[in-house]
């Protein structure tokens, strides 16, 4: 499998090549609160060797599917890494794991998030990891702040970041934090 070695051309991200991670957390855990985790959590990307090139806001959202959940925090970042795609999975796995995330419960509240929405124009299934990850597109809070740093990002299938974000059918009160 070929990997995109650098996202940056003359100091710009080639959103061909761009490698866009999410991050999310509705439940605080250690921390004072979700956004302090989530700002933790970025702050362990570069000893995983995962540089952060651009980041949105972070965005508030219902729990879904369940909106009698804690409510969601969410952003999105765009990575250079020399990880390919399964070693990149493996260090996001390692953060969530620091962070007290439990495997279980679909959909359950949760200390930490990470998915892998993107990886250059790779399209497929990749060994069972899927990408682009199959359901990014439906969600706005994923598509919102994704096209809050790249509205010009086309998905594999078809759409741009900033329509994707428009038409998401789940999470449509996902909004930016004023």
């Amino acid at each position: 499998m070929d990997v995109p070695v650098s996202v940056e051309m003359d100091g710009a991200v080639d959103l061909d090549e761009a490698v866009i991670v999410a991050l999310g957390c509705n439940d605080k855990g250690a921390w004072r609160d979700c956004r302090e985790a989530l700002e933790a959590a970025l702050a362990r990307f570069r000893p995983e060797g995962i540089d952060v090139l651009l980041r949105s806001s972070w965005w508030h959202s219902d729990a879904w599917p369940d909106p009698q959940d804690p409510p969601f925090l969410n952003g999105v970042v765009m990575v250079r890494t020399a990880h390919d795609p399964h070693a990149l999975m493996a260090a996001l796995g390692r953060i969530e794991e620091a962070f007290g995330r439990r495997r279980g419960e679909r959909n359950a509240p949760r200390t930490l998030d990470l998915d892998l929405i993107a990886y250059g124009r790779l399209s497929g299934d990749f060994d069972g990891l899927i990408l682009p990850h199959p359901r990014a597109a439906e969600r706005r809070f994923v598509m919102g702040p994704l096209a809050e740093i790249a509205p010009g990002w086309a998905h594999p299938a078809g759409g741009r970041a900033e329509a994707l974000a428009g038409a998401a059918p789940v999470g449509r009160d996902a909004a930016p934090l004023r």
